[in-house]
């Protein structure tokens, strides 16, 4: 590490967040009067490719905690001996801001987030809202013990709770404004009917096919949330909303390479593909050539390819053979680009749409 990365301060990092427009001048003082350093415990991990790295030298840390990145803040669901996945962090600081934009508060206004973690985005809110008009509920008792700690100790009091943030609060008024800090398979219809109508609900979603689609959804006097898509916000995944794994069935059959796997990485396709093939599992890696891609379907069948090789596929039926068609598809449309999907979310579940809620994406007969 570099002298200067170490050197690097708090208010450096405020300072490129006003420069690149991300916070005005009000949500400016918010984040000069909330150091973010009081809300990440000492023992914390910096994400790497492959693996969580420990921060142990306190330069480390301080120059992690005052960067752009996220930090990641618990490991294996706290539970000790486990693999080192992270399962809770301090989010990247502009995506932070970003979400908060979208949340577009005023005076007076109350907002519940979902997903407490270390505290420090309740107390932004806090420092802008008031303590009064702030809510939040974390389903780890640990992380939520610990975060009203460092509320406490940071002078804020918000409504906290101790819960799962997909179920209903119990005796609290409608809000104004809900937040999720963690992606969500789906919008709870429950989270919506939480929210006034002429409220808003800023999430990241991770679905089966794409993950990191962030929402801005305005609530309806019928009861529905509607809104677009506002570019991509990778976030660790509810934990009822994790994803189970696909039972494979069959031996591999082998066919010549047709579609260029890494086509299928675009966000603009992932949203599209994964409305019309619902039960759709995808994730990938990039590499040298192009991508390898793996994917799965609920019933059994399985494919997986990489940039200039043979496809494999398994099960019942010829899961490529779907995706390519509905590339095609999606080239006819003329590729539409992420923020021209929406999403609408009702008592009898959620809806991608394209350009308008009216066009909605149906899945594939």
């Amino acid at each position: 590490m570099s002298t200067a990365q170490g050197a690097r301060t708090y208010a450096a990092l405020v300072q490129e967040l006003a420069d690149g427009g991300l916070i005005d001048a009000r949500w400016r003082r918010v984040w000069d009067a909330v150091p973010r350093s009081q809300f990440i415990p000492r023992d914390a991990w910096r994400q790497l490719r492959d693996r969580c790295e420990p921060l142990l030298a306190a330069e480390d840390w301080c120059a992690l905690v005052n960067s752009d990145e996220p930090v990641i803040t618990q490991l294996d669901d706290g539970v000790e001996g486990g693999p080192g996945i992270a399962t809770s962090s301090n989010s990247q600081p502009s995506m932070t801001a970003r979400m908060l934009g979208l949340l577009e508060v005023e005076d007076g206004m109350s907002v519940l987030e979902i997903g407490t973690g270390t505290g420090f985005v309740a107390a932004l809110l806090c420092e802008r809202l008031g303590d009064r008009q702030v809510h939040s509920v974390e389903v780890d008792p640990v992380l939520a013990q610990e975060a009203a700690v460092r509320l406490a100790g940071a002078g804020y009091r918000p409504h906290l709770r101790i819960g799962d943030g997909e179920q209903p609060w119990p005796g609290m008024e409608l809000v104004d404004r809900t937040i999720t800090t963690c992606a969500l398979r789906h919008i709870p219809h429950a989270v919506v009917r939480q929210v006034r109508p002429g409220g808003i609900i800023v999430a990241p979603l991770a679905r089966d096919f794409w993950s990191g689609a962030l929402v801005q959804l305005h609530v309806q006097g019928d009861g529905t949330a509607v809104g677009p898509v506002c570019g991509s916000a990778m976030y660790m995944p509810m934990r009822s909303h994790r994803p189970v794994e696909h039972r494979i069935e069959g031996s591999g059959r082998q066919r010549a390479a047709g579609l260029d796997p890494a086509r299928i990485l675009d966000m603009g396709f992932a949203l599209y593909a994964g409305a019309r093939l619902p039960g759709v599992r995808a994730s990938a890696k990039e590499t040298v050539e192009g991508a390898r891609v793996w994917l799965s379907h609920e019933r059994g069948a399985a494919a997986t390819t990489a940039t200039g090789e043979p496809v494999w596929q398994y099960g019942p039926s010829p899961l490529w053979e779907e995706i390519e068609a509905v590339w095609w598809e999606y080239e006819k449309l003329g590729s539409p680009e992420p923020e021209q999907f929406g999403l609408t979310v009702a008592e009898g579940g959620q809806r991608i749409w394209l350009s308008d809620p009216h066009n909605v994406i149906e899945p594939r007969s």
